[in-house]
C-alpha cells in the first residue's frame, strides 16, 4: 500500500515540478512518475542534510517531506535542463 502511495505522490510532484521548470509539454505521466520518485531519491541524499525533514520515499508524507522531494525533483529536471539544452530554464 505504501508503494501505491509513493508513484501517487511521486507523480503529483513530479508534474508540478515540471509545471515550474515548463517542460510539462514535452513528458507523460510515467515520467512524471520517474521524476518525482527519482526526485524523492536525490533529495534523501542533498536536500535533505541541508534543510531537514525526510523524503517521501521514506514512507513520511508531511510537509518538510513534499517539499523535500519536489526540490530534488526540481534539482532533477533543471540538470536534465543542462545537459539537454546547454542551460537551465
Amino acid at each position: 500500500m505504501n508503494l501505491i502511495i509513493i508513484i501517487i505522490v511521486g507523480g503529483i510532484l513530479g508534474w508540478l515540478a515540471s509545471i515550474v521548470m515548463r517542460t510539462d509539454a514535452q513528458q507523460g505521466i510515467f515520467l512524471n512518475i520517474v521524476v518525482g520518485i527519482v526526485g524523492a531519491l536525490i533529495a534523501g541524499f542533498l536536500v535533505t542534510p541541508l534543510l531537514g525533514g525526510a523524503p517521501i520515499t521514506s514512507g513520511s508524507f508531511d510537509i518538510m517531506s513534499l517539499l523535500t522531494s519536489f526540490v530534488g525533483a526540481l534539482i532533477l529536471l533543471a540538470v536534465i535542463n543542462l545537459f539537454r539544452r546547454g542551460r537551465v530554464r
